[in-house]
């Protein structure tokens, strides 16, 4: 009967994801290490999981021009080389997924964390950003953006987690006359294709358990929706408060 608490966690976690925006990588990957399986098979399977699950929203937000292209080329530009190269130093570095996983455990602890801190000070981001980033030139500012990149496809390769919280807070950071509607839009049209790539390199390590993947998705992908409806009824303070606690609290559990 594990399939049915695989299909019900795929719907928690979708569900949480409609409710918040965010959060399936920070759920997701602890959840499935509370299941009992090893670090690398949490971290693969839930990079593939978090590509598809996300692939409708780019669609709808690319038909509403709610996505600046030129944004997430930069991000791209960074994250993706960074994520093939960490894909490749796994891979040549290490005979097999056990010796890397302390490297897995501790880039995940360090991700939950941030995403947590990142969830809790967003909506300070914005006001305090303001004059820093008038005074950046667009150079300064694109590089930057190129920069925060690399970071990311680091670190969502080894965690899985923080492609959501953290992407939206890079562009938040960076980009703070941005509209709402606009970094959303961004940041999932980053996210996939980040999420696809490394998902792609841990199939190649081996690091995907298929018939999970297929359970995750079959209970997400209609809890997406049933959150995204009910998440527009709820305070959003309130919902990114109680995901960063929990979150900050596995953080602290993986990094110790």
């Amino acid at each position: 009967m594990d399939f049915l608490t695989y299909i019900a966690a795929g719907a928690g976690v979708g569900f949480a994801v409609g409710l918040t925006g965010i959060g399936g990588g920070s759920l997701m990957t602890p959840l499935l290490l509370m299941f009992g399986f090893p670090m690398h098979i949490a971290i693969g399977t839930d990079l593939m999981f978090a590509a598809i699950t996300k692939s409708t929203g780019v669609m709808i937000h690319h038909r509403q021009r709610s996505i600046d292209w030129s944004l997430v080329k930069i991000l791209c530009a960074g994250s993706l080389p960074a994520a093939a190269l960490t894909i490749l130093l796994l891979k040549f570095f290490f005979d097999k997924s056990a010796d890397y996983s302390p490297i897995l455990t501790l880039c995940l602890g360090i991700m939950l964390t941030l995403t947590a801190i990142s969830l809790l000070i967003k909506p300070l981001l914005k006001q305090r950003q303001l004059k820093a980033v008038a005074r950046l030139t667009t150079k300064q500012q694109q590089l930057l953006t190129f920069i925060a990149g690399i970071f990311l496809g680091i670190l969502v390769t080894l965690s899985s987690v923080g492609a959501g919280a953290l992407g939206t807070a890079v562009i938040v950071l960076l980009y703070p006359l941005l509209k709402p509607v606009k970094v959303v839009g961004s940041e999932i049209a980053h996210a996939i294709p980040l999420a696809l790539l490394a998902g792609l390199g841990h199939i190649w390590l081996g690091n995907v358990d298929f018939i999970l993947l297929g359970f995750l998705l079959i209970g997400s992908i209609p809890a997406i929706s049933l959150g995204a409806k009910l998440g527009n009824k709820l305070p959003d303070t309130l919902m990114r408060t109680v995901l960063a606690l929990i979150l900050f609290t596995l953080g602290i559990k993986y990094l110790f």
